[in-house]
Parts: structure tokens; C-alpha cells; sequence
């Protein structure tokens, strides 16, 4: 697979955070008419932990979403098109996010490209605890098999 760096919203970018929400990494800028992400073939977004995600203590929660908004820091009325569903960091119980971990290989919807607002982005939605460590990488493919996670220094 080949990773395309006009598509990659993020390579080992930091998710250390408070409770709250941010915006991870940079946008995609889809144009101001409408675009068919793909070209009509079917779009993947592809999120790996790259370094264990944990908290200072306690169990806390992280989550991401893919979203698009009418401004670059998707913050006016962004619509959310994925979510990952809530993971526990305090990298003692099974869904924890560990190095190597894959988060998500998520198809993209199809058809309705007016879906997308101009801007594309990833956020993470920390609770509860602060997160100290943690990175990931997010990006899109058209093909995202015979890609493979590994932890860092192990590829």
C-alpha cells in the first residue's frame, strides 16, 4: 500500500492531553465544490496507535472521530462521520490502545459527496484523566490490506 502524504491527517502525532477535545494532526481540504473522496472507488481511514496511549491514573477514556467542517479547525458545526467508540487508557485492561495496536480500517461512505464539508479531519475526545503518552498515525487509502502495524523500531 502507499501512503499518499496529501492524505495523511497524521504520522506519530501526540494525543498526550487534559480532558477535553482537539483536532489531531492537519486537514484535508477537499476544495470548496463538492469532491468524490476516492474517485469513486472505495476510500479507507486507517488509525494506528503508534505509541501506547495511557493516563497519569485511574482509568480514563479516549476516543476519535472523522469529521468535516466548513472551517479548518473544525470547530464552527462539524459533522461527524465516524467514530471509534470509547477506548479505557490506563493500559491495564483489554481495550487499551498499545504500540502497534490497530485502531480502525474504516470503508468511508459512498455516493452522497455532498456529505463532506470542505475540511476533513480526525479529533480525539479525552475523559476523565489526562493523557501522558500516547501517538498515532491517521490517514486514507484506497487499499489498506497487506498494510501492517508494527510497534516503533520493530519495522
Amino acid at each position: 500500500m502507499i501512503r499518499d502524504t496529501l492524505t495523511t491527517f497524521c504520522d506519530a502525532e501526540s494525543v498526550a492531553m487534559a480532558a477535553g477535545n482537539t483536532v489531531v494532526g492537519d486537514v484535508i481540504d477537499l476544495g470548496a465544490v463538492s469532491r468524490n473522496i476516492g474517485m469513486s472507488r472505495q476510500m479507507y481511514l486507517v488509525l494506528v496507535c503508534t505509541t501506547s496511549i495511557i493516563t497519569a491514573g485511574g482509568a480514563g477514556t479516549i476516543k476519535f472521530t472523522l469529521e468535516s467542517d466548513s472551517t479548518a479547525d473544525l470547530a464552527t458545526s462539524a459533522t461527524t462521520h465516524w467514530d471509534s467508540g470509547t477506548f479505557v487508557t490506563d493500559g491495564d485492561d483489554a481495550n487499551a490502545l498499545d504500540a502497534g495496536d490497530l485502531i480502525a480500517v474504516v470503508a468511508l461512505p459512498m455516493g452522497n459527496v455532498s456529505e463532506y464539508e470542505r475540511y476533513l479531519g480526525i479529533r480525539a475526545t479525552v475523559a476523565t484523566q489526562e493523557v501522558t503518552a500516547g501517538a498515532i498515525d491517521a490517514f486514507l487509502t484506497l487499499d489498506p490490506y497487506g498494510w501492517a502495524a508494527y510497534p516503533e523500531g520493530n519495522n
